[in-house]
């Protein structure tokens, strides 16, 4: 079961909901919440890159008594700078050009591409256990992220309430009251992408429509330009999830395609 965040501040929760979150303050993604000690907490911040594309600035990971910082390139582990691959007390750091890997004994896989795309991967055993923007992991989509009890939450709602209050934030929250624009135009052109003969192999494998959905959000929100960012980072993400789940996506970046 895999939580992720990509692109253009998309998020798809263990259950399954996929929404758009836009903030940059320090998040908590995913952490173990059943007890007063948490296993693990994974928090990140994003912030919007020279072109402005939203990139993740930071992970900080917190494992038992770890604690590891990650930047683009830099692995950060109990406030020393630490070369990987990187072994010690059931923790594993990987990393290549494109990946930061963290493999976890207690149950957590991470993977991050240094730039958008970050996936966490969790032992069945946190059914249930979870919170922040990954949800609960209870199995049931919507329920107890989008609906708790009697009240119901849009996604920036809910992403301001994973929000790490630190005190010398300057940070703005999202604006609660402004719906994202539906972008049906872009329906037809997102539907073409994600059904290409490279992606034949991940139809029955994952919720096509969601994919779908994300695609037109980032058609809407670049304005028509035709920037890489905007038309790759959901169709990447497929492809991963896509992988991750069994699936043998074909080549379908091109010289003149993302």
């Amino acid at each position: 079961y895999v939580c992720s965040t990509w692109g253009n501040h998309h998020f798809k929760t263990f259950d399954g909901d996929i929404y758009q979150f836009p903030g940059v303050c320090e998040y908590n993604f995913v952490s173990d919440c059943q007890d007063a000690y948490k296993e693990f907490t994974v928090h990140i911040q994003r912030a919007l890159n020279s072109n402005g594309h939203p990139v993740i600035q930071y992970i900080l990971v917190k494992m038992k008594d770890k604690t590891v910082y990650l930047k683009p390139n830099l692995v950060v582990v109990d406030g020393q700078i630490v070369k990987t691959p990187y072994y010690a007390s059931g923790v594993l750091i990987e990393s290549n050009e494109i990946y930061i890997k963290i493999y976890a004994k207690l149950g957590m896989v991470l993977m991050w591409n240094q730039e958008d795309a970050l996936m966490v991967e969790l032992d069945n055993k946190f059914n249930n256990r979870t919170c922040g923007l990954c949800g609960d992991y209870n199995g049931i989509q919507i329920y107890n992220e989008f609906i708790n009890g009697d009240a119901s939450y849009n996604s920036i709602t809910y992403g301001n309430m994973q929000k790490i209050n630190k005190p010398d934030d300057t940070c703005d929250d999202p604006d609660e009251t402004k719906a994202l624009p539906s972008c049906n135009e872009h329906r037809d052109e997102c539907q073409k992408l994600l059904t290409s003969s490279a992606f034949s192999d991940c139809r029955l494998r994952l919720n096509l429509e969601m994919y779908i959905q994300a695609c037109m959000q980032d058609k809407c929100a670049c304005n028509g330009e035709e920037d890489s960012f905007c038309l790759c980072s959901t169709i990447s993400e497929y492809s991963r999830q896509c992988s991750h789940a069994g699936g043998r996506p074909g080549e379908w970046r091109t010289q003149n395609f993302c």
